[in-house]
């Protein structure tokens, strides 16, 4: 519910694996849901990739959301946490929370011929971010 109402390009994920919540002490502030790496290639049993992070504004949540993430996943027996962000966004609050960039996707659709699919989120260009 809280991805529907403050996400500003994507709609909530299909599954995932586990979330994490932060407030302010008296209401929600931020979301963050991790699972299964999206990419095939990438889905080796020891990588997780958040899925979508998701504040109203609180400063400084997305970092705190960024770096639970990580320690959770850690604790969960993880070795590897990557996100992607779009090209056009900073990564102010991945990098604040020790994340550090590693690549650039190439922009473009899911769809193809051979399997057909209707785009739901931008298909513009991705910056790849994994948690140190």
């Amino acid at each position: 519910m809280f991805i529907a109402e403050h996400h500003r390009h994507h709609l909530p994920p299909q599954g995932w694996k586990f979330g994490i919540a932060v407030n302010d002490g008296s209401k929600i502030v931020g979301v963050v849901t991790v699972g299964r790496p999206v990419s095939r290639h990438k889905d080796d049993g020891f990588t997780a990739e958040v899925t979508r992070c998701c504040t109203d504004g609180t400063r400084n949540a997305c970092s705190i959301l960024y770096a639970a993430a990580w320690r959770a996943a850690r604790a969960m027996g993880y070795k590897r946490l990557i996100t992607y962000i779009l090209a056009s966004e900073t990564g102010t609050s991945l990098k604040a929370s020790g994340w550090r960039e590693i690549g650039r996707t190439k922009a473009g659709s899911w769809n193809s011929p051979s399997r057909p699919r209707v785009d739901k989120a931008p298909t513009t260009q991705k910056t790849l971010f994994e948690a140190v």
